[in-house]
């Protein structure tokens, strides 16, 4: 689980609509998501708007707090990693500092896998998220289970929060059932209701606020 506090900010950001999101299909294997299915035009322009609304955002002082800097860690999939590239870029032309190489890749933030369900009609995923109801371990149709997902997002997140200078942002560019199980960790409830939280829509921006022990 997370610690009772976290010393830096934690913000959630789905990739934007992706070739895959286009054609309706899963798209989950690391030997095909890493070379394949980035984003779409739509993507692309969803991309380029969230990183220039973050960086106005920052540069208007809008936020609680202006961040000394931003670290941006993604995925390693091509729609992440494009969506994660382009906000960076927003970010540099605003002069915000970034973190180490710009964008920092980390496997722990690609998609969930869903097994047999792999590059098959995104309607799957509901046969998916209906066994995860019953139980966050499952590894029903080879899928990997939510408790593995949760356990390998949560590590990231406690890395970061260990290794970030003070008062610096940290932005998560992921996948939406990644994205879901992560929040159930910040919300500190049942992994197996992640569903139940709020959808993060393509190249949405999503603070992670840390349920209070």
């Amino acid at each position: 689980e997370l610690p009772e506090a976290l010393a830096h900010r934690f913000f959630a950001l789905r990739h934007g609509r992706s070739e895959a999101n286009v054609a309706g299909i899963i798209s989950s294997d690391p030997e095909v998501s890493t070379r394949t299915h980035g984003l779409a035009p739509e993507g692309k322009r969803q991309a380029d708007q969230a990183g220039k609304a973050l960086a106005d955002a920052i540069a208007a002082g809008s936020q609680p707090s202006t961040p000394p800097g931003v670290a941006i860690i993604s995925s390693d999939f091509l729609r992440a990693k494009e969506t994660a590239v382009a906000v960076a870029g927003a970010l540099a032309d605003a002069d915000v500092k970034l973190f180490g190489e710009a964008v920092q890749f980390d496997v722990r933030l690609r998609e969930r896998y869903f097994g047999d369900f792999n590059g098959t009609i995104d309607s799957n995923y509901q046969l998916v998220w209906a066994c995860d109801t019953e139980d966050s371990s499952h590894t029903e149709y080879g899928v990997e289970s939510v408790d593995d997902v949760r356990k390998r997002v949560i590590g990231l997140v406690v890395e970061m929060d260990n290794m970030l200078p003070e008062g610096w942002w940290c932005i998560l560019v992921a996948h939406g059932d990644v994205l879901q199980i992560m929040q159930t960790a910040f919300a500190r409830m049942d992994a197996r209701r992640h569903r139940e939280l709020p959808h993060l829509e393509t190249a949405t921006l999503r603070e992670l606020q840390l349920e209070i022990v």
